[in-house]
């Protein structure tokens, strides 16, 4: 099959899994258990690219799907353990109060189909690396470096956060330890990382137009919900702007002296 016919199949997939997961939502009365599975999903379509790709490399496309599966699992599973027993994220709350009524079917549009575009546009370089079939080279060794790197900031961060929060004396403190005192968002640099070492592999096999992926992963946790909205509040926490005025927002850095 041809790549767009491969990427139609994933995107019927994609919204048939959005659709039931909307359907649960409406039961639990949670839209944000969308978050729980943007990793997942990520692991589940790629596999599908891999059963649907046969004639790549075997080492790119193991290469590939080992290291998304490791991403996707672990992010899904920090949000689903960080989630456990709270109430509906204030995002989605918040748009539940202000549609009334009718959120229960504009919830499906806003949140979920939403998210299954864009996890369907994102997922191209996964698909692209995937048919490639010329042998591994530098570009291939690179991304994985940087993924590996991305992986670090992003894993090690959530459980430095998790492991400071979780101790009583820490409560009214900002977090600057760790790879918390190089950048101030860990997980956002570690997560944009990871999508630019996925090109690196696309761009091996020959996905070069793939870019899109990783500029709008990284646009939307730096200006849309990650690093912008977080910032938005934590700035209003004592002591954060001082944070702020040491430590890096995005790129790992050196702090500034106090």
């Amino acid at each position: 099959m041809s790549f767009l016919e491969v990427y139609g199949i994933a995107l019927a997939a994609i919204l048939s899994m959005m659709m039931v997961l909307w359907l649960v939502s409406l039961v639990m009365k949670n839209a944000g258990i969308v978050d729980i599975f943007w990793g997942t999903g990520f692991v589940l379509v790629n596999w599908l690219y891999f059963a649907l790709a046969p004639e790549g490399l075997d080492a790119r496309k193991w290469m590939g799907v080992i290291i998304v599966t490791i991403w996707g699992l672990r992010l899904s599973i920090h949000i689903l353990l960080r989630n456990a027993g709270k109430p509906e994220d204030f995002r989605y709350a918040k748009w539940r109060e202000e549609n009334g009524s009718s959120w229960w079917w504009r919830s499906f549009f806003k949140v979920f189909v939403l998210q299954g575009i864009l996890l369907w546009i994102i997922s191209a370089p996964l698909l692209a690396a995937q048919r490639g079939t010329n042998a591994l080279n530098v570009l291939d060794y690179l991304g994985v470096a940087i993924w590996a790197v991305g992986f670090f900031f992003e894993a090690v961060g959530d459980a430095q956060l998790k492991r400071f929060i979780s101790n009583p004396d820490n409560r009214g403190k900002v977090m600057e330890r760790g790879v918390w005192g190089l950048t101030r968002h860990p997980n956002y640099f570690g997560d944009s990382a990871q999508w630019w070492g996925y090109y690196l592999l696309a761009l091996s096999a020959g996905g070069w137009w793939t870019i899109f992926s990783p500029i709008i992963m990284t646009y939307l946790l730096t200006k849309v919900s990650g690093v912008k909205l977080l910032e938005e509040t934590m700035m209003k926490k004592p002591g954060y702007p001082e944070y702020a005025a040491r430590v890096n927002g995005f790129f790992p850095w050196f702090p500034k002296k106090r």
